[in-house]
């Protein structure tokens, strides 16, 4: 049991603390007095003066949370977290209380102060076991996101539950504290994490010998991201957008089933699928009611998510963290489409980053960026006359509820209610994400000066590098990725979180200096991007056109290392 431990390191049971939390105050005092002195003060000021230790005194339920204090996550560890397998572990918030597996997860968010976690709940033997969390569903799945370059912590809840408004299942969400180890480390978002089940993505099981016929249809779960040897993947046939980029190449993981499950045959013919997707809509017959893209792909969910994409002006926005699913075709040969989403990984988005226009209210992500190249089937889908009707109908009557202004602010002020009572601590750990007004006008000076060089953080430019640096280690001549790293690395030592280094401020669009201008800052930006996308939209019918760029392909030149001084 994973104990609270007070300035005289006098432990008590958090199993105790919440006991107490449920008694009536009769009972309360008749349960101290079989407690020492000592411990009985403990045991008050834990259970009363709770908002500083971060427990739970309202229970999250389907609905949502109340505001309040957050739950309480303890997670206790034995062996050091690492990034490529989960470790063993012991888990403690409400409800809940046993053994876990855990790692670390993300990529550049790897050398942030405060870490994102994978978990996995297990049974005593160590296997997979399906339990709810704070109210939501049973599973065995679940990610701990770490809201640290999103001052306002709502980004992800905020995409989340616009794409649930639009009528798709997106992961549930829940406001937690964690301490890890004894270590308090903020407030972090218990999500569940994107999986085939009929609570989450409800797609059929694919069976390992689903290899003929209708059964050899579906489902799958696809993602365009980065990937690693683990995953099932295969390249697009057509070139990627964007101007800048070093790369045409898109590639498409299949993540259920999983690469160890996955047949032969069911990953030929995912790929030949997709293939015939991206190829149909880069045909000249594209927009043919028959043998043209809407035969094979769910419409509906293709105009939300771009919309859903283009108002959150997400810099990774198409090409990363990019989900879509493939059902099973039905008996009567209807069904079976490629389906647009889930969405997922929001915290660069809504005017927070300074790359690929994504601080710009009056940008496109479809347009691409410099980063990564994007899929040119979003550029082909608005060249279809029928399908930027669809998204300026289904945009128009969204702005009547669920994408009004109204509602996105209200949600937006929501959420601040519901982690008030934490705010103070979580900036106290990670006070960096906060900053002087001096240190606020010089960034904003940095930003300007930037401007001229889009392509990377910073305007192209690496941070500056701390003392002593003396460059990245040296990779093999002709390598096509970095070559395997040592068990619990992390991030090359100038991305690892030396004293000094400033990964906020490298990513930020902006800074502030109070939560509350965070908050007025996001709301702001939203009102501004949502202004330019009523009147640019209006004009889908009209004389809109869009920018495009033609699929050409382009290869990354061989990478023989970063030079040393």
């Amino acid at each position: 049991m994973t104990p609270i431990t007070t300035h005289t390191a006098l432990p008590l049971p958090f199993s105790v603390v919440r006991y107490l939390r449920t008694m009536k105050p009769f009972s309360v005092v008749r349960y101290l007095r079989t407690m020492k002195p000592l411990t009985t003060a403990i045991a008050l000021l834990l259970a009363c003066a709770q908002p500083a230790l971060g427990a739970t005194t309202a229970r999250s339920t389907g609905q949502g949370q109340r505001p309040g204090s957050l739950p309480l996550v303890a997670i206790t560890a034995d062996t050091a977290l690492n990034a490529r397998s989960k470790v063993p572990a012991h888990m403690v918030v409400d409800g809940y209380n046993g053994p876990i597996g855990i790692k670390l997860r993300g990529n550049s968010s790897l050398s942030f102060n405060q870490k994102k976690y994978t978990l996995e709940l297990r049974d005593s033997l160590g296997r997979e076991a399906h339990a709810p969390l704070l109210g939501m569903p049973a599973h065995d799945k679940w990610v701990l996101l770490a809201p640290y370059n999103d001052v306002s912590m709502v980004r992800d809840p905020l995409a989340f539950q616009l794409w649930r408004d639009m009528g798709h299942w997106a992961p549930r969400t829940r406001m937690v504290e964690l301490r890890l180890n004894g270590d308090y480390r903020g407030i972090y978002i218990l999500a569940e994490a994107i999986s085939r089940d009929s609570a989450r993505v409800d797609i059929s099981k694919l069976k390992k010998s689903d290899t003929e016929g209708r059964q050899l249809t579906g489902g799958y779960l696809l993602r365009i991201d980065t990937y690693n040897a683990d995953d099932a993947t295969f390249p697009s046939k057509v070139p990627g957008i964007g101007e800048g980029c070093m790369t045409s190449q898109v590639t498409w993981s299949c993540i259920y089933p999983k690469k160890k499950k996955l047949q032969p045959q069911q990953l030929d013919y995912i790929e030949q699928f997709v293939d015939s997707v991206e190829l149909t809509i880069q045909s000249p017959h594209f927009t043919d009611p028959q043998w043209g893209y809407s035969r094979l792909i769910d419409v509906p969910s293709f105009v939300d998510y771009f919309i859903h994409t283009e108002l959150s002006l997400n810099a990774d926005g198409y090409k990363r963290s990019a989900y879509f699913y493939k059902e099973k075709l039905r008996a009567d040969g209807t069904g079976g489409k490629l389906v647009a989403g889930p969405v997922w990984d929001y915290n660069l988005a809504y005017g927070n980053c300074n790359f690929c226009n994504a601080n710009k209210p009056e940008a496109w992500c479809f347009e691409g960026g410099s980063t990564q190249p994007t899929p040119a089937l979003w550029q082909r889908l608005l060249q279809d006359p029928a399908f930027r009707h669809a998204v300026k109908q289904r945009y128009q009557q969204l702005r009547l509820g669920a994408l009004s202004d109204t509602a996105i602010t209200n949600y937006i002020d929501r959420h601040a209610q519901l982690i008030a009572a934490a705010i103070d601590r979580h900036f106290e750990r990670y006070p960096e994400l906060l900053v002087t007004e001096e240190q606020k006008r010089q960034h904003a000076q940095q930003q300007a000066t930037a401007a001229t060089f889009p392509a990377m953080p910073m305007g192209g430019a690496f941070p500056p590098m701390p003392e002593g640096f003396t460059g990245f280690p040296p990779m093999p001549t002709g390598s096509e990725g970095f070559p395997p790293m040592p068990e619990g690395f992390g991030g090359f030592p100038a991305f690892g979180g030396f004293e000094g280094m400033d990964m906020i401020g490298w990513f930020a669009a902006y800074r502030v200096c109070s939560y509350d201008e965070e908050i007025a800052t996001l709301k702001e930006w939203l009102i501004n991007r949502l202004a330019f996308l009523d009147k640019q939209i209006a004009r889908f019918d009209t004389d809109f056109e869009p920018h495009i760029q033609q699929p050409v392909e382009k290869k990354m030149p061989a990478f023989g290392g970063f030079p040393m001084p």
